[in-house]
């Protein structure tokens, strides 16, 4: 039988809607820090922005994608739609399937999270393709794989704020 996840355990707090943005701030800071075009290093924005669309989807959604792309785009200087496009996408796919994931623990959650990744990534390429770029290889995926492996770390990270008890008391079992 299944044991519930780390996260199914304990009763969480809602989310704090300005620790929510201040994530994807991070995400956003981290992808565009000047590492070079590292084949290795994950999208941390679509890994954030998929998190939060699976965890809140009413809060995180296609707009926030929308918007979180066309500031990726800006910031890389690509073609201009590619990374929104991909976001857009993804947060459909993370709202769409948010409820399945969560019934699962950290393992099986990444893997429902790895092909909507690695869909991102294929969008990105194909709009890349289409604008007359050259294929990058099949390492251009190893970012998509990475950000898989770092879900459970991400997950763990992100909900710590929401397991704190707002007082403490010693006859409250919860």
């Amino acid at each position: 039988m299944n044991q519930p996840s780390f996260s199914s355990r304990r009763i969480l707090r809602p989310v704090r809607p300005w620790f929510v943005w201040l994530s994807l701030l991070v995400a956003l800071v981290l992808n565009l820090m000047p590492l070079g075009r590292a084949f290795w290093l994950p999208d941390w924005v679509a890994l954030v922005l998929c998190f939060w669309c699976v965890r809140e989807p009413l809060r995180v959604g296609m707009g926030s994608a929308f918007v979180m792309g066309v500031v990726m785009d800006v910031g890389y200087g690509s073609l201009m739609g590619q990374h929104a496009l991909a976001y857009v996408l993804l947060a459909y796919a993370a709202t769409t399937f948010s409820r399945r994931i969560l019934w699962f623990g950290p393992l099986r959650q990444s893997l429902h999270v790895l092909p909507m990744l690695i869909g991102a990534q294929c969008v990105m390429l194909l709009v890349r393709l289409a604008g007359d770029a050259e294929f990058p290889g099949l390492e251009y995926f190893a970012g998509a794989l990475i950000a898989t492996l770092l879900w459970h770390p991400i997950s763990f990270v992100l909900l710590l704020p929401q397991y704190r008890p707002e007082n403490k008391d010693d006859n409250r079992p919860i």
